[in-house]
């Protein structure tokens, strides 16, 4: 998040900053915590930038809040075409 971040510098303050990078990392807490498994590397980086690139999107459409900037990148990375492997069996 923060390299995506380092883009933005002077964009947003220290107070956004910290609710973005609170909402990132919230929305990839909730992907993991769903069990969902990556087959890849490069598909872990690919669904981490979906999730940041999103949250930064709408921040810059003014959204500051962390709960719907979270919601709004999980339903960014569930409409992407990034693909999971199967999930283990529970």
């Amino acid at each position: 998040m923060r390299g995506f971040l380092a883009k933005h510098l002077g964009v947003f303050d220290p107070d956004d900053i910290r609710i973005l990078v609170g909402a990132f990392d919230k929305a990839w807490e909730a992907v993991q915590a769903s069990g969902e498994v990556f087959d890849s590397k490069a598909r872990v980086d690919t669904a981490r930038a979906i999730l940041a690139k999103h949250v930064i999107a709408a921040a810059k459409d003014g959204e500051r809040d962390e709960g719907r900037l979270r919601d709004g990148a999980l339903v960014a990375l569930a409409q992407s075409n990034v693909r999971s492997a199967t999930r283990p069996p529970q």
